[in-house]
């Protein structure tokens, strides 16, 4: 076991932190633990950017960082084109002997409002032009960072302050985009779910993706008491039931192929997940079995196109 890593279990986890204490997250936030976990994959040699957001809010205050590793923070919509150009600019460099010939990760990362609505265009594009990099989305399915606003990984009827519950509306009339399969639309190497349960799984997945040529994607659930009004110990919890209940499936597509990560030996019905946030304790026995049946339809997809191990 080299120096650097604890063991734990079978697994080697690097002890070296990225993102250091004395940031702003909230108490119980899914996110900074995602962020964490894959800043362990990455390791050092790295250039992030940045979207608005939570990432951005709580860890970057001017005249403070809690940022180890160079970081850049661009707007909401373009992280997918300025990491093309940090991308391609040291590239240059290192070709013209401007500075040393080193091995970089570049990571892009943002949350679901960022990534599936907002920056969309430039991170299709980046990924088009096949730019390598490692884009990074901490999904907790709304625009948590600026008041809980529906996004469009926002699932089909929670309720936030623009698709609010009341008497003529279930909440959020839309279902949850495939980011995944948008990503892999584009014809890119290596594309993956990850949840902060599977703490494991997702370093791997993310460690993977940093070693592929080429633009890689990762779709991290980071569950969010806030906008989700679920108990800030209950996060891991929440994040695992998502998973178990198939709501969340973790697999990963490499080069075409796809594999179920972690297949629970019995599913749990969804309503384990969501009786326990309050985002949707407003829905009736009908929304819960019609949200159900759209659950078990996505596992059944993707379990027909899966190889599992």
């Amino acid at each position: 076991m080299a120096e650097n890593t604890v063991k734990i279990g079978k697994n080697e986890v690097p002890v070296e932190e990225y993102i250091s204490p004395g940031h702003n997250f909230c108490a119980g936030c899914g996110e900074v633990l995602a962020i964490r976990l894959a800043m362990k994959a990455i390791g050092k040699d790295c250039i992030l950017n940045m979207a608005t957001g939570c990432n951005e809010v709580t860890t970057t205050p001017y005249p403070f960082t809690s940022w180890k590793v160079p970081w850049f923070h661009t707007l909401f919509e373009n992280v997918g084109a300025s990491l093309s150009g940090i991308e391609a600019g040291m590239k240059k460099l290192m070709e013209k002997g401007k500075i040393p010939q080193k091995k970089i990760t570049y990571v892009g990362m943002g949350g679901d409002g960022s990534t599936v609505d907002i920056g969309l265009q430039a991170l299709s594009g980046a990924m088009e032009r096949g730019h390598d990099m490692v884009y990074l989305c901490w999904d907790n399915e709304a625009y948590m960072n600026t008041g809980i606003q529906r996004s469009g990984s926002t699932p089909w009827g929670a309720s936030t302050t623009t698709a609010p519950a009341g008497k003529v509306s279930k909440g959020n009339p839309r279902q949850k985009k495939n980011m995944v399969e948008i990503a892999l639309a584009h014809g890119i190497p290596y594309a993956a779910t990850a949840s902060i349960g599977y703490p494991f799984d997702l370093m791997e997945k993310v460690k993977k993706a940093a070693e592929k040529e080429g633009p890689a994607y990762v779709h991290i659930l980071a569950p969010c008491p806030t906008g989700w009004r679920h108990a800030g110990d209950a996060t891991i919890e929440m994040a695992r039931l998502a998973v178990t209940t198939a709501y969340f499936p973790l697999y990963e597509v490499e080069d075409g192929k796809y594999t179920i990560s972690v297949n629970p030996s019995k599913v749990k019905p969804v309503v384990d997940f969501i009786k326990a946030q309050g985002r949707f304790r407003h829905l009736n026995e009908d929304d819960l079995e019609a949200i159900q049946n759209t659950v078990t339809q996505n596992w059944e997809r993707l379990q027909k196109l899966a190889v599992q191990e």
